[in-house]
């Protein structure tokens, strides 16, 4: 079973990274995948974006937020535990092209899996800008990483602690009113990329985002992630997970996001009761 090499805390209290020993996966994945985990026999699937891939190494990179239940469980994991199912890659990977001048932007920890595809883009000959947001400095994560490979870093927060106070979207328009944008990326929260792309589409400017729909099997066999992209419904696992961000159905998609919120609530509380786990506030 896939070891977990590495890990350690990245943001207190609830944000964590791992190196997961995965050579065959490794070899084949490309940024904009991701992998599908369950963490014991009786476990839930999740799925995980892809944080980093070393082919050389063998290894693939996740950063895991703690917020529910198999989450939680995942952070009480150490360096030299395995993980029981570990399937990928799955999804489109991402197209990587010569654009001219791209913009990502990540909310929260959504920065993570936008790393790779930054690197692949600034390989292929791109002028890269990068948007940050968070709600305050402390919730910010790989600024560093990022200001290594990329042109340009703004950090926006909401409470003004960092950089420029306010949302990313705002920091977006400035800089497609002050240079243009051949491309903009987005990964984070379902509503910060509604709005991402309701500001470009008054640029004109070809807008990607990466769907955290529902999923289950991730072979496109169930139907959970099924999304509307331009009338059309489209299967988040196979066909994505990057899509055509103005043609999203946003609407649906947040919707289909609350499905199970009462589900997931209840279980998340019997395992808390059954561990005697604290979740530190």
């Amino acid at each position: 079973m896939p070891k977990i090499l590495e890990k350690r805390l990245i943001r207190h209290p609830d944000v964590y990274y791992y190196k997961v020993e995965a050579p065959l996966i490794s070899k084949k994945a490309k940024p904009g995948q991701f992998v599908i985990i369950r963490l014991n026999e009786k476990g839930e699937r999740i799925p995980l974006s892809l944080a980093d891939i070393n082919p050389d190494e063998g290894t693939i990179s996740l950063i895991v937020m703690s917020v529910g239940k198999t989450t939680t469980e995942m952070s009480t994991l150490n360096a030299g535990d395995e993980i029981r199912d570990f399937c990928g890659p799955l999804g489109q990977p991402t197209h990587i092209e010569k654009y001219g001048r791209v913009i990502l932007v990540g909310g929260g920890f959504g920065a993570a899996p936008l790393y790779p595809i930054a690197r692949e883009l600034k390989a292929a000959g791109n002028e890269v800008t990068v948007i940050m947001g968070a709600r305050s400095k402390d919730l910010l994560i790989y600024e560093n990483e990022m200001r290594s490979l990329s042109d340009k870093v703004l950090i926006t927060t909401d409470d003004g602690s960092k950089g420029i106070k306010g949302v990313v979207t705002a920091a977006l328009r400035q800089e497609l009113e002050q240079s243009g944008a051949d491309m903009v990326m987005a990964v984070g929260p379902a509503i910060m990329m509604k709005f991402v792309c309701g500001t470009t589409v008054p640029f004109g400017v070809k807008t990607f985002v990466s769907l955290n729909s529902i999923m289950i099997d991730g072979t496109g066999m169930c139907g959970g992630c099924r999304v509307s992209i331009g009338g059309k419904t489209r299967f988040a696992c196979i066909d994505g997970p990057e899509f055509n961000g103005q043609e999203v159905d946003w609407d649906i998609l947040i919707n289909r996001q609350k499905t199970y919120l009462s589900e997931e609530k209840e279980s998340f509380e019997t395992w808390k009761k059954r561990h005697a786990f604290a979740v530190c506030e």
